[in-house]
């Protein structure tokens, strides 16, 4: 099956460079370091190095923990975290700056993977959350590399998807060597695609474990400063094609009752940060965009969050959030940031890439899963005007965040066998 795979991979490669090249129309990161993209990479990183294979900004979220208990707990390694897209590599960059070392991740061509391999040399291979790619792992098995998936998580959408080609997949998981899957439902349903259930144990989702520094809560109190602190701030976060145009309906209705409502928008994807500004201008309103330091007034209506790695920023300094990738098929985005700042947080109805945690928040009274704008409208409506329930949801948020840590100690246990 694999060596089928293989096949189609290299006959689809030319395609994959078009889109790559297209891409980079809008999002010029792209067209930079193609050659790490096949296995050429520059850094000399050592003898002992532990890679971690990161796809991009929330699964780079999601590893920070282990990246800094790493740093702190085995400084004999050198770290390398590979990303695949742009904004991964810039959260990177924005988190732990010259402490890890970063390249693109090789595509899944067995030359591309062995040149990584052969300049890498890593001692574990560490892959966050579900990146299932036959050559790589195929590649950790042969060269007695330890290879464990952290943070696991499969939809069941993801599921469906994977059983079409299960023959491959299960070859896939049976290179792995150790699976940390964050829920129960996540470990049956990799069970049930074929890895071996004695590898797998359920150690919680390592989103929980973000901490927040005291510097954030400070920088987050200038800047509600500036945006005027009597004023009330809803923030919509990771929104997505198809979703700004209702979310500016929801926010016109909104300014009537609340005239001074100031909206964060903050796009998914850096490509759309000029096209979102425009939208929200063509609907008349005074739009600030965070990059310009353009300064704010009274007037200012929409602030489109422009720059990476500031959601966290955004979120501490905003009184209710809306978490986009919902109100489309998008699957929805991580909850648990806005929670852990203590915001009340809504989303739509398409949650799938995150159930369980909505759910969770759901039952605990920490959020709300609207059905359509209409909702959504009525809950911000009922947030904004009642400070007092404000800020207990948002308490519930962050009781649920603490009540589900421990998932960084239990992952720690599993890489120490291997270091």
């Amino acid at each position: 099956m694999r060596i089928l795979y293989t096949i189609l991979l290299y006959l689809l490669a030319p395609l994959v460079l078009l889109r790559l090249a297209w891409r980079g129309l809008r999002a010029p990161d792209y067209w930079r370091r193609w050659p790490e993209r096949f296995g050429v990479i520059a850094p000399a990183l050592g003898e002992r190095v532990v890679w971690i294979h990161a796809v991009s900004v929330g699964e780079v979220q999601a590893a920070e923990p282990v990246v800094r208990a790493l740093l702190e707990e085995h400084p004999e390694y050198s770290l390398l975290i590979t990303t695949v897209t742009p904004t991964g590599s810039a959260r990177v960059t924005a988190l732990f700056g010259e402490e890890v070392a970063h390249v693109y991740a090789p595509y899944d061509l067995p030359d591309a993977v062995a040149r990584f391999f052969n300049r890498v040399r890593p001692q574990l291979a560490i892959v966050m959350e579900t990146e299932l790619w036959p050559n790589l792992f195929h590649f950790c098995q042969q060269r007695a590399i330890p290879l464990l998936l952290l943070n696991a998580r499969l939809s069941e959408r993801s599921l469906a998807g994977y059983q079409r080609v299960r023959g491959l997949v299960g070859e896939t998981l049976a290179a792995v060597t150790a699976i940390a899957a964050q829920g129960e439902a996540d470990a049956g349903r990799f069970e049930s695609l074929g890895a071996n259930p004695a590898i797998i144990t359920v150690t919680g989702n390592l989103k929980f474990e973000q901490r927040i520094p005291p510097s954030l809560l400070e920088q987050a109190e200038v800047l509600r400063r500036d945006w005027g602190v009597g004023r009330p701030v809803w923030v919509a976060a990771s929104t997505h094609e198809g979703e700004e145009e209702q979310l500016l309906e929801v926010f016109r209705q909104l300014r009537k009752r609340f005239g001074d409502c100031l909206l964060v928008l903050v796009p998914r994807h850096p490509e759309r940060f000029g096209a979102v500004a425009a939208l929200c201008r063509q609907h008349g309103y005074q739009t600030v965009l965070r990059s310009e330091h353009a300064a704010y007034s009274a007037s200012t209506s929409v602030y489109v969050a422009d720059t990476m790695g500031e959601l966290s920023l955004l979120y501490a300094a905003s009184d209710v959030a809306f978490v986009g990738g919902s109100l489309v098929a998008h699957g929805g985005h991580n909850l648990l940031e806005p929670a852990a700042l203590g915001l009340p947080v809504a989303t739509g109805p398409h949650v799938f890439n995150f159930k369980e945690i909505c759910e969770l928040l759901v039952a605990a009274g920490a959020a709300v899963k609207v059905a359509d704008r209409e909702e959504l409208l009525h809950t911000l409506s009922h947030w904004l005007e009642d400070a007092n329930e404000r800020h207990h949801v948002g308490q519930l948020g962050c009781q649920v965040v603490a009540r589900n840590r421990g998932a960084l100690e239990a992952v720690m246990a599993i890489i120490g066998r291997y270091l």
